[in-house]
């Protein structure tokens, strides 16, 4: 074939185009292309050749055979669920956790008794706004000494240190020395209310010292409870101690 008519040939030819959507067909789509009807040819052969060898599997398998799961799983509403397992720890590993929490809540309650006398060292016991009555008693004899008490006059100080506390130094220790400290009243206003944080601060790890002396001991209650010598009930738990067993006596060797 020469190239002239070669080329007579391909000028006759058409273009390919897609054919046009019938009307008819418009509510249901789009057509197909080739490689989609491709697409959906392999996915259905790939789903045959699955339930083929599912069916060849049951076929092959036997009878008595016997795996674990059988006993173990189960279908509720449909969905494939896996039992729990029970009674599988024995009384000896839950004795081995018990004594894991309780050094565990131990040693947290240590840590937290020494915070509580590192903050005490720091705060010196000095009362704090709200945390103690803060009364200072005198006495005196009769009513008319009542009536002309003067306070900084008994405590030898001046009458702006009459409301301290703390560091109140006498008239005589002014004179000899300079007041040491903040005088300031904003200044001395911040530090109260530091002071008076660091308080809370020490009341909480109080309570949760408290708190962790209190678990641990529910939890060495319930470890001996897991002996199984013969004990009676004397006093139920409370949020503030455990319960309290009366176990019958065992003469050990």
């Amino acid at each position: 074939m020469s190239a002239a008519f070669r080329k007579a040939a391909k000028a006759r030819q058409r273009p390919h185009r897609e054919r046009a959507q019938p009307a008819a067909r418009t509510k249901l789509g789009l057509l197909e292309k080739k490689k989609d009807y491709r697409l959906r040819a392999h996915d259905y052969h790939k789903k045959q050749n699955a339930l083929r060898a599912l069916q060849k599997k049951a076929l092959d398998k036997n009878p008595d055979e016997f795996y674990f799961k059988m006993i173990r799983a189960e279908v509720k509403d449909g969905v494939h669920v896996i039992k729990q397992p029970k009674g599988e720890i024995t009384p000896e590993q839950v004795k081995l956790m018990r004594t894991q929490d309780i050094k565990y809540i131990e040693m947290k309650r240590v840590a937290e008794a020494k915070k509580i006398e590192r903050l005490k060292a720091e705060l010196h016991l000095l009362d704090a706004a709200g945390s103690g009555a803060g009364r200072h008693l005198f006495f005196v004899d009769s009513e008319r000494e009542v009536k002309e008490f003067d306070i900084a006059a008994h405590l030898d100080t001046l009458p702006e240190l009459v409301d301290r506390v703390y560091n109140r130094p006498t008239i005589a220790t002014l004179q000899r020395e300079a007041v040491k400290g903040p005088t300031d009243p904003a200044h001395l206003k911040k530090l109260a209310q530091q002071r008076k944080n660091q308080y809370d601060l020490l009341r909480q790890r109080i309570e949760r010292e408290k708190t962790m002396f209190v678990i641990s001991q529910k939890i060495q209650t319930r470890k001996d409870l897991l002996d199984k010598t013969h004990k009676v009930k004397v006093k139920k738990e409370t949020t503030t101690g455990p319960a309290i067993y009366k176990f019958k006596f065992q003469r050990k060797r």
